[in-house]
């Protein structure tokens, strides 16, 4: 069995937005939350602080964990072509505020735009169940 770590982050803007990344690599564009995968070695907070930068231009401050969502992807899943064994993914969720930066677009990553919405848009997106577990866990969802 596979295994992949990611760090994730809600961030909520003060109109009540959430910052989401649109992801590139699966079998449909899906919006999702930014963050991804943690380098060898890397601590989780500084893996979603990273991705949060790479993935929207902006620069945050980690504030509280809110959560870890462990699943198991079936090989006929997974969105890696050739993959014969099962993934586990863990993925953790924390909640972030903007300390700086501006909205850009990543180049030649995971994700090809990111863009704010409010949570009564969210609903008729194209996303991966990762949003609404990590709303979910924020507290965000009714």
């Amino acid at each position: 069995m596979d295994m992949r770590v990611a760090a994730y982050a809600v961030i909520v803007d003060d109109a009540d937005r959430v910052l989401l990344a649109r992801w590139t690599e699966g079998r449909r564009v899906s919006w999702t939350m930014p963050g991804g995968g943690l380098e060898p070695g890397e601590d989780p907070q500084v893996a979603a602080r990273r991705e949060v930068h790479e993935e929207t231009g902006y620069k945050v401050v980690i504030e509280d964990l809110l959560g870890i969502h462990s699943r198991v992807i079936p090989p006929r899943r997974r969105v890696t072509p050739g993959a014969t064994d099962p993934l586990h993914t863990l993925r953790i969720v924390y909640r972030a505020r903007i300390t700086g930066g501006r909205l850009r677009f990543e180049k030649s990553g995971s994700t090809d735009m990111a863009a704010w919405y409010r949570l009564d848009e969210i609903g008729g997106l194209q996303r991966v169940r990762l949003v609404d577990i990590a709303l979910g866990m924020a507290g965000l969802l009714g």
